[in-house]
């Protein structure tokens, strides 16, 4: 079946996030965001514990370094993420869907926003190591990489659901979406540049803007509300 195109009009079951999911994530990330400001112990020693460990294994890989370095810095960068976003903002306005390419830029440049907002309000260090194998600069908590890729790889994913793409493309993107999401986790800590919780902290914060800025432009944007049911 041909699925209609998308404009300012179009009305479609959208199988985003509720509410839920960002009251749980948001209230989680503040936990998590209470225990790292309060410096608490348990959290403190597993994080340095699991830094620590991996920070050994990739001291001793220089190959497997270059290929985490090259995974972060290009295809999983934050920069690279915001680029597909605005690439999705441009087709949506030239489509007409302005609101819906101004909504997705304004949630893009809030995650940016609050991500530095909570790294100045926290202030955490980044892991220091005598052999580092990679750098980073500003505060460490959440991770930048972690919370732009679940706002972009969501807002992507939510689009995709909203334009009627058939099946086998939204399960595609899904996946690739749940592997930059770990995966740009996953690097952060290899290469020695955040703590766990930081990552942590980043996804959730990012989960839970995501879902509420999905749930609000379906619920409440004018003649954009989802069909009932």
């Amino acid at each position: 079946m041909h699925s209609p195109p998308l404009s300012p009009t179009h009305r479609t079951r959208t199988p985003a996030p509720g509410p839920w999911t960002g009251f749980v994530c948001g209230a989680l990330a503040l936990i998590l965001l209470a225990l790292v400001a309060e410096r608490w112990s348990p959290l403190m020693r597993l994080d340095r514990d699991i830094a620590e460990a991996l920070h050994r294994r990739a001291v001793t890989e220089p190959d497997l370094v270059q290929v985490n370095r090259v995974l972060t810095d290009w295809l999983w960068d934050p920069w690279t993420m915001r680029t597909l976003i605005a690439v999705a903002a441009v087709v949506l306005w030239r489509r007409g869907a302005q609101l819906l390419a101004a909504w997705v830029a304004v949630t893009t440049l809030a995650s940016s926003l609050l991500q530095q907002g909570v790294k100045a309000a926290v202030g955490r260090e980044r892991p220091r190591w005598p052999d580092p194998v990679d750098s980073a600069h500003y505060a460490a908590f959440p991770s930048g990489h972690a919370m732009t890729a679940v706002v972009s790889c969501g807002l992507l994913l939510w689009l995709l659901h909203r334009s009627g793409a058939r099946p086998w493309i939204r399960r595609t993107a899904l996946a690739a979406a749940g592997v930059s999401v770990l995966g740009v986790g996953l690097t952060r800590l290899y290469l020695g540049v955040h703590w766990p919780s930081d990552v942590l902290g980043g996804w959730l914060l990012g989960a839970a803007l995501t879902a509420f800025a999905t749930v609000a432009y379906d619920r409440y944007a004018p003649g954009h509300r989802t069909d009932p049911g």
